[in-house]
């Protein structure tokens, strides 16, 4: 066992002592070591509850008899840090997770680790980490936040994105405003559509490295107790049987989770995420892989922001494990897991709602939700949601708005000075540029709620919040910043 190195022989008699200045016993030292790296926060509404799952990730390896330690690492709401100075922060606090959760790992010579995570870029920096230090590991997603309801109709937090433009419009007056939001998350979890959060949730699970029915388990339900339990024990035996996270994260294992994520119709920003945990794991994955794989699998689900079910739904469907066998003409279902194969999974599971998940064969749509898309003003390539678009063979012409900036363009859109046709064209907010490549959500949800979805199309080298809809093209590279056509 790596722990080993802290804790045999007469030279370590220092480390012993202050080991067992922890609590550790003399029993304790001939057994794994496991690392429960915590996201816990109480600014982050998605890690609330996650203390609670640590406890019982502890309660589980104790169990198999291992030792757990646990330990932190940041988190970053997205919805609250979006449309300020905030979200420039965000996409760089992954490589920070990253590596703060390498430092701690590798500096104290755990045998194995429990990755407790939910929101956006925990999870893809965790995973990052995983495959970076490429020991014993297994993800642990804290879940969905229920739905929140208004007069009747679910509603979460995009709602209230969308709901700014519609007070803005004269269709909410500032009281339903305010019961709104009031409404709208009622508690612990990740943001309740299929979202950003969400659907790293999934593809974590597609990936092979979370237990199935994970990703959708409800953040504070028992079922994810049970789940929190159970992956602290399955920590200490892919300690014992040697499973790395490069054993799982393969490449086949990178096209399920693509396959996966275009199936249920999936945020954007696995685009970044993806082929960054990737090159962690020695895995080559390019952007054309994701057009590919998206062209030969079929859309299956209709879930927030691309239609009216949410990750209750999903979860009452069957969750990932019923994706994974409807999907598996499309899937590599042999592909290893952390608990065996993805076969594994999917052989236990069926659709239990098809309003939910369609069949193969009556698909939403034959192919996958984003496209890839290359042209004069991205030569090396942008990202559209196919599935945030009624109609994904819309062509537009029209006036073209230049804003150097998302807040100029907010501005302009709060003011009213933005007619349907128009396209708006929001640059200088690329990683280098922004810098930290924000997301577009406030705008685009304005744009919405204004009535003007589909009536306006925006293309940004920045990039968009899991939760956009409508004619949002992002990604564009090259970027402003670095003299890409967006600039001219």
């Amino acid at each position: 066992m790596r722990s080993e190195e802290v804790k045999r022989g007469v030279e370590r008699a220092p480390h012993r002592a202050l080991l067992k200045a922890l609590g550790v016993t003399d029993e304790d030292l001939d057994k794994p070591f496991i690392a429960v790296v915590n996201s816990y926060s109480e600014i982050v509404p998605g890690h609330i509850h996650l203390k609670r799952l640590a406890d019982l990730v502890k309660l589980g390896v104790v169990s198999a008899g291992g030792v757990p330690f646990e330990v932190n690492t940041i988190a970053i709401c997205d919805g609250i840090a979006m449309g300020h100075a905030g979200m420039h922060y965000s996409l760089p606090s992954r490589e920070v997770i990253a590596d703060s959760v390498e430092l701690v790992v590798e500096a104290h010579r755990f045998d194995g680790v429990v990755l407790i995570t939910n929101c956006d870029k925990i999870t893809p920096g965790m995973l990052m980490a995983a495959a970076r230090i490429n020991i014993p590991s297994i993800v642990l997603t804290g879940g969905p936040m229920p739905s929140g309801s208004y007069k009747g109709q679910r509603i979460g937090v995009a709602s209230m994105f969308e709901a700014v433009g519609r007070y803005k419009r004269g269709e909410l007056t500032l009281e339903e405003l305010k019961s709104m939001e009031s409404a709208a998350c009622p508690g612990a979890g990740s943001c309740n559509g299929l979202f950003t959060a969400n659907t790293m949730a999934c593809v974590t699970e597609a990936l092979g490295m979370s237990l199935p029915g994970c990703a959708t388990a409800q953040a504070c339900s028992a079922k994810k107790e049970r789940i929190a339990v159970e992956t602290g024990r399955l920590a200490v035996r892919i300690v014992e049987e040697e499973i790395r996270p490069r054993d799982v994260m393969s490449e086949d294992a990178f096209r399920n989770a693509i396959a996966v994520d275009v199936a249920l119709g999936g945020s954007t920003n696995t685009v970044l995420h993806l082929p960054a945990i990737a090159a962690e794991a020695g895995v080559k994955l390019s952007i054309d892989v994701f057009e590919e794989v998206s062209r030969s699998t079929p859309q299956l689900c209709t879930i927030v922001p691309g239609g009216s079910h949410t990750m209750e739904d999903l979860e009452e469907a069957g969750g990932i494990p019923a994706v994974l066998s409807e999907l598996k003409s499309h899937l590599n279902l042999d592909a290893k897991a952390v608990y065996g194969t993805l076969r594994d999974s999917a052989a236990r599971a069926s659709v239990l709602r098809r309003d939910v998940i369609r069949p193969v064969s009556n698909p939403v749509r034959r192919h996958g939700s984003i496209a890839i898309l290359k042209g004069t003003l991205a030569p090396e390539g942008s990202v559209i949601k196919l599935s945030g678009l009624r109609d994904e063979n819309v062509v537009m012409e029209g006036p073209v708005r230049v804003f150097d900036g998302e807040e100029l363009c907010m501005k302009a859109v709060m003011s009213g000075e933005i007619d349907e046709g128009d396209i708006l064209v929001i640059r200088y907010e690329g990683p280098r540029g922004g810098p930290g490549m924000r997301e577009m959500l406030s705008v685009t949800a304005a744009v919405s709620g204004m009535g003007l979805g589909e009536k306006v199309a925006l293309l940004t080298d920045g990039r968009f919040s899991g939760a956009t809809r409508g004619i949002s093209i992002g990604h564009i590279s090259p970027e402003a910043a670095e003299g890409g056509p967006i600039s001219l």
